[in-house]
């Protein structure tokens, strides 16, 4: 018999990988216990540079904006792992000791030689706590880091290093694209998809949805869990200082796309032109963070055959991260047909670790 296409096979301890690619997805990286897959033809991922013509093209009348997931070329990767260190991003801090404690459980529910699937699998620091508790669970252990960037492969190799046991099955795609082909392949394995990093927050609401939704679908045997960190709301002062921090490095973090447009598009932006603005909007729950402009200015993007007219106090939309009470989560998992398992907070009840399985 066969393993599907992608899927380790156990010969004398070591994984070979079948020679065959899943259907549209080319294999781009093979090691002794790893094996990497991007779709053929770049799949549907919008490119940095369609992206900044799109939200930056807009003439006046509609906020500019950039998504997110441009923040982090090299440098703001760099930024981003200082920024989780501040005392004020209490995030990282709360949901790694958050993991330390409920780690053990969650292996348990995952059950031996459980397939690991992590949506944006960044450096898998927080991801060694899952892992440790699977690698005691005994049995051999499958990861499916999904993330676009191609330094996913890097990012996992360290990991191989530390746990002779595992087995990587990275996708280097769309959160969307790699969840389905994590349940084509998933066989007969028992699944435990994480989504850490409160990374959920970052979705608008019919964003949000869909994704738990195709998480669902992901979802194939009744023993899978989907297991996601998600920031709660609380005093606002709190919330803004965690995305506007005293020693200024979230704005350098927030400041560094434009330096990115410049060097990868030539784009002529002056960062001292713009200031990082981080503002708490209550009806919509959520923290919003912009780049202002401090006088009218026109900036030329060569590269794109462009130029992005800003007014004086005009802003570019760069991120907005939702922040959720627990009724409010039950009704996002029920709505996708997830039934919340298991709930894990701080005593403040400022972070939570949410388990779930697929509802009957």
């Amino acid at each position: 018999m066969s393993p599907p296409a992608g899927r380790a096979v156990l010969d004398g301890g070591r994984a070979a990988w079948a020679e065959a690619a899943r259907p549209g997805y080319e294999r781009s990286a093979v090691g002794p216990r790893m094996a990497c897959y991007r779709p053929l033809g770049g799949g549907e991922e919008q490119t940095f540079a369609q992206a900044v013509a799109a939200g930056l093209g807009r003439g006046r009348g509609g906020e500019k904006s950039l998504s997110p997931r441009f923040f982090y070329d090299d440098r703001g990767s760099e930024l981003f792992e200082r920024i989780c260190e501040l005392p004020e991003y209490y995030l990282t801090r709360l949901e790694a000791g958050l993991l330390e404690r409920a780690a053990p459980e969650i292996a348990e529910i995952a059950g031996p030689g459980a397939r690991l699937v992590e949506l944006g699998s960044g450096s898998s620091c927080k991801t060694r706590l899952i892992l440790d508790a699977l690698a005691r669970a005994r049995g051999g252990i499958e990861y499916v880091p999904i993330d676009v960037s191609d330094t996913l492969a890097r990012s996992c190799a360290c990991l191989l290093d530390d746990y002779p046991g595992l087995r990587v099955t990275g996708v280097i795609d769309t959160y969307q694209g790699g969840l389905e082909f994590a349940g084509d392949a998933g066989g007969g394995a028992r699944t435990l998809i994480a989504f850490l990093g409160s990374s959920i927050g970052n979705l608008d609401g019919g964003a949000a949805r869909d994704l738990l939704r195709r998480v669902r679908r992901a979802m194939r045997g009744g023993g899978d869990a989907f297991l996601a960190g998600m920031d709660l709301v609380k005093d606002r002062g709190i919330l803004e200082r965690a995305y506007d921090d005293s020693r200024g490095v979230t704005a350098q973090f927030n400041l560094n796309v434009l330096r990115r447009i410049n060097r990868e598009l030539g784009g002529e932006f002056d960062p001292a032109k713009f200031a990082h603005v981080a503002a708490f909007n209550e009806s919509e729950r959520r923290v919003e963070m912009r780049l202002r402009s401090l006088e009218d200015q026109a900036v030329a993007v060569r590269g794109l055959g462009i130029t992005v007219e800003l007014s004086r106090g005009e802003t570019i939309h760069t991120e907005s991260s939702h922040k959720y009470d627990l009724p409010q989560i039950r009704g996002m998992m029920a709505g996708a047909g997830l039934s919340v398992r298991r709930v894990w907070s701080d005593p403040r009840g400022h972070y939570a670790l949410v388990l779930c399985s697929a509802a009957p």
